[in-house]
């Protein structure tokens, strides 16, 4: 759980985040940007068994560096519920992509948000940076040995 890249961390809570998009990426689950525009399913699972009996907000807004307007920016809200099942679920069509705010409320002894920002649809590449590196090496590499094998000089013909 300490690697963990889709925890969301909720004052002293935690919660597993995992998104999927059914139409385009069949089971492939992300937990930060999202891939492509389209419908998207998000499912927030408490993990701490503390969290169960407090009221829960989520909300999903466009980001616009203000958060003055907050129902003004507001693309998906599911009020403050308790979900005594630990898990909150829902699903959304990002029709535009864009640059988007999530935060999620939990009001128990105390009031704790957590604001976690992501992108839609901005064409996040599935290859790992070390990669692009290496390929981009090879092609160095090559195209170096390319340019010192044509600029030789030909043998002088045997008489």
């Amino acid at each position: 759980m300490a690697e963990d890249m889709c925890k969301l961390t909720i004052g002293p809570y935690t919660m597993h985040f995992t998104g999927y998009q059914p139409d385009s990426t069949q089971e492939k689950e992300f937990c930060e940007d999202i891939p492509v525009t389209g419908r998207t399913v998000v499912a927030f699972d408490y993990i701490e068994e503390a969290l169960r009996p407090f009221p829960t907000e989520v909300r999903v807004i466009r980001d616009t560096g203000s958060e003055e307007d907050l129902d003004g920016i507001t693309i998906l809200h599911m009020p403050s519920k308790v979900y005594p099942n630990g898990s909150i679920n829902f699903e959304h069509n990002f029709s535009q992509p864009g640059n988007f705010v999530g935060l999620v409320t939990v009001s128990g002894e105390q009031e704790y948000v957590s604001r976690f920002p992501f992108a839609v649809g901005q064409g996040s590449s599935n290859i790992p940076p070390g990669w692009v590196f290496a390929m981009m090496a090879a092609i160095g590499a090559g195209a170096f040995f390319l340019f010192k094998v044509g600029r030789r000089k030909p043998d002088a013909p045997v008489s």
